[in-house]
């Protein structure tokens, strides 16, 4: 044999050293601590005595712990403080056959004059050496795997600063027929929110408070750029709305989750719906009002506010056609001049189509959705008080009258207030006074009159049709809500 072939021919003898220093260093790189990053927990809660349990029970069977779960309670009247405080101390949970340690901290506050607000920012001061801050409600419980998936998404883009959790109410323990039609119609409007949100690219103008994770980079530079102290201010109704168009401004991607869940505490009466509503629609519009907050950048039309001027224009046509309907119905009637057209029956065929259609794309749906759909009145009867709520919020703005709407809720969810009445002792004033108008008038300008409102009416219902027949003709991309 030759040099060369020699040469070529491997060496037995070094093989099992090989061997051994391949096995060394897979050993090695195994035993090499792996980087995870830190999550701090706040848990704002308010009179929560009888959710609070519920929440870190969730918290805790997650797949994923938090690092650490600060329970920030403040304003309290109720067993908050004595409930949580069953849960304060080390955790050790044992999931797949791996150990996680978490401890939770209970913190009572007292008396806070800046409301959940304060409390966030409490909370904030107590985990700033965190990577990620998730923020949950005192009165939201989430899927096993939820702050596992939120991870993975936002610790996959750094360009992310937020990411909200597909956010629906769970309606297995309500009962009776007005809470219940209320929660079916929360539910219908948290699953149309969330699939406009999953189809322009999974962007969320607003991440909820209720179940949320932050980048802390993001938050700080948010603060940074604003000149805030804090990242959260307590000189807006929508502390939420605003965070998430700061973040924006930053230059950082508000993201909606595509697989974690939550369920968030759903209001069960009218009163109270009200409040919530009012609140959350009267600070929308304190945002995206041009004037009404110097600080906000782009202001009118900020990527994060486009979506919210759709919205009230969208809530504006509901208005109008459903009111001119009415009224031009009442005023044909009572001189005999109204013909019935089948035309008419294809815009309410549209709308219960596009609310089966959205209930079906629920990933959680029951009974309660599917009827809350097809019955077409339950849908109908709750886009009214939908309506009530948003005339009632820009009624609110327009009077430039200072209310604590913070306060105005929780009154209502004690059960206090009538404001909610408002709305329907305000139509029936108006419904008496346009019959005794419509009376008084000749028949030539009656006539007149319905000869003009129909086609205006006409119009409008065809372009509200059109929109409703390409959102509904849209696709899902497979997207559960």
């Amino acid at each position: 044999m030759n040099e060369r072939n020699r040469n070529a021919e491997p060496d037995a003898a070094a093989e099992p050293v090989v061997t051994a220093y391949a096995n060394e260093f897979n050993e090695m790189v195994e035993g090499m601590p792996v980087f995870r990053p830190t999550i701090g927990c706040i848990v704002p809660a308010y009179n929560e005595a009888d959710s609070i349990a519920g929440v870190l029970d969730s918290l805790l069977a997650q797949t994923r712990l938090p690092d650490v779960i600060h329970v920030v309670i403040n304003n309290t009247t109720d067993d908050t403080v004595k409930i949580a405080s069953e849960y304060a101390g080390p955790h050790e949970v044992v999931t797949d056959g791996v150990m996680q340690f978490t401890e939770v901290f209970v913190h009572d506050i007292g008396l806070n004059p800046d409301k959940k607000v304060g409390a966030l920012n409490y909370g904030y001061s107590l985990i700033e050496g965190c990577d990620f801050l998730l923020g949950v409600d005192g009165d939201t419980t989430a899927s096993t795997n939820a702050v596992e998936k939120l991870e993975a998404e936002i610790a996959s883009d750094t360009r992310i600063g937020g990411i909200s959790a597909i956010y629906s109410i769970d309606d297995t323990v309500i009962h009776g027929i007005i809470p219940s039609f209320l929660i079916s119609g929360q539910r219908a409007q948290f699953a149309a929110f969330n699939m406009q949100n999953m189809l322009r690219g999974r962007n969320m103008a607003v991440l909820g408070g209720q179940f949320s994770i932050f980048s802390m980079k993001a938050l700080g530079e948010v603060m940074v750029d604003s000149h805030q102290a804090t990242p959260w201010v307590k000189d807006s109704e929508v502390e939420d709305s605003l965070l998430s168009l700061q973040i924006k401004s930053a230059g950082y991607l508000t993201k909606i989750s595509a697989q974690a869940r939550a369920n968030v505490g759903g209001m069960t009466t009218l009163r109270g719906l009200d409040a919530q509503q009012v609140k959350w629609n009267f600070g929308a519009i304190e945002l995206m009002w041009p004037g009404q907050r110097g600080d906000t950048k782009g202001q009118p039309f900020h990527p994060n506010l486009r979506l919210r001027w759709v919205e009230n224009f969208s809530m504006i046509i509901n208005v109008v056609t459903r009111v001119l309907f009415f009224i031009l119905l009442a005023a044909s009637l009572s001189i005999s001049a109204f013909v019935f057209s089948p035309i008419w029956l294809l815009p309410p065929a549209v709308a219960l189509l596009l609310n089966l259609r959205t209930a079906m794309s629920m990933k959680n749906r029951n009974g309660k959705d599917i009827f809350f759909a097809v019955g077409f009145f339950p849908a109908e009867i709750y886009m009214w008080v939908r309506i009530g709520h948003f005339m009632r919020a820009w009624t609110k703005f327009a009077s430039n009258k200072k209310v604590d709407n913070w306060a105005e809720q929780a009154k209502a969810e004690r059960g206090s207030g009538n404001a909610y009445l408002v709305p329907l002792m305000v139509a029936v004033g108006l419904a008496a006074s346009l019959v005794f108008i419509w009376l008084q008038l000749p028949i030539m300008v009656q006539s007149a009159i319905l000869w003009v409102g129909w086609p205006i009416l006409g119009v409008t219902t065809v372009v509200q049709t059109l929109t409703m027949f390409f959102t509904l003709t849209k696709r899902h991309h497979g997207y559960k809500v």
